[in-house]
């Protein structure tokens, strides 16, 4: 029991505070600058709703830049890491919907619908919990599928950057590194797509995702877009 009580206070309150707590440190930090913005707004200013795509490798800064698009929601794992990010989330103002494919997912499905028809707005890792890193798991069509609702491939590259030694090569910004946050062309996905169709979706959004960070990413090597994007 007693066991029991202090591992639920280290994954429901210790570890979400402390690190929420550096991640917000750390966020305050950054020089950041959003690029193509406008792919993001004039959905929002149309009154639309999206879903933001991005890799499981470059979450952290993520997490705090979008809970500034409130309401929003995500669906993350029951696992015990899961439960940690969740938690910080919810701490941000997420509305955090718990499952994943292999638990819970169908259930997630409908309760991120029931959301998205109040408003909110969806934030994906299409690549996690596990990987394999960059593959676009059904789980992000199913969701712009099933909510009727554009995917917005969104990218974040740091500048000066820590690389841990995980399953996606997991990236935390070094402080006061600059951070360029982009947003790349809506991705429509249709009711039906036929044959095959699910799984060139799928295809697209991975080849848009890899595209857009490996341009980003470049953008750190050439002193003239620096100096264009950060003046």
């Amino acid at each position: 029991m007693i066991k029991k009580t202090f591992r639920r206070f280290l994954y429901y309150y210790l570890f979400p505070y402390t690190g929420l707590f550096l991640v917000k440190l750390l966020s305050a930090t950054y020089r950041v600058r959003i690029v193509d913005q406008y792919n993001e707004q004039n959905i929002l200013k149309a009154g639309g709703r999206l879903v933001y795509a991005s890799w499981h490798q470059r979450f952290f800064p993520g997490l705090t830049f979008l809970s500034s698009r409130k309401p929003i929601t995500c669906i993350i794992s029951q696992s015990h890491d899961g439960e940690i990010v969740a938690r910080a989330a919810t701490i941000l103002g997420w509305r955090v919907v718990r499952g994943s494919s292999s638990h819970g997912g169908g259930q997630a499905l409908e309760t991120v619908k029931s959301l998205v028809d109040q408003g909110y707005k969806v934030g994906h890792a299409v690549d996690g919990p596990q990987g394999p890193f960059g593959m676009v798991k059904p789980g992000l069509i199913r969701i712009a599928q099933y909510a009727d609702m554009p995917i917005v491939p969104t990218i974040i590259s740091g500048q000066n950057r820590w690389v841990f030694n995980s399953w996606d090569r997991f990236m935390v910004p070094k402080p006061f590194s600059r951070l360029i946050i982009r947003f790349a062309s809506p991705i429509h996905v249709p009711r039906d797509m036929g044959q095959g169709g699910f799984e060139q979706m799928q295809a697209r959004v991975a080849q848009c995702l890899k595209q857009l960070y490996e341009d980003t990413d470049d953008i750190w090597r050439d002193d003239a877009r620096i100096k264009e994007i950060f003046g």
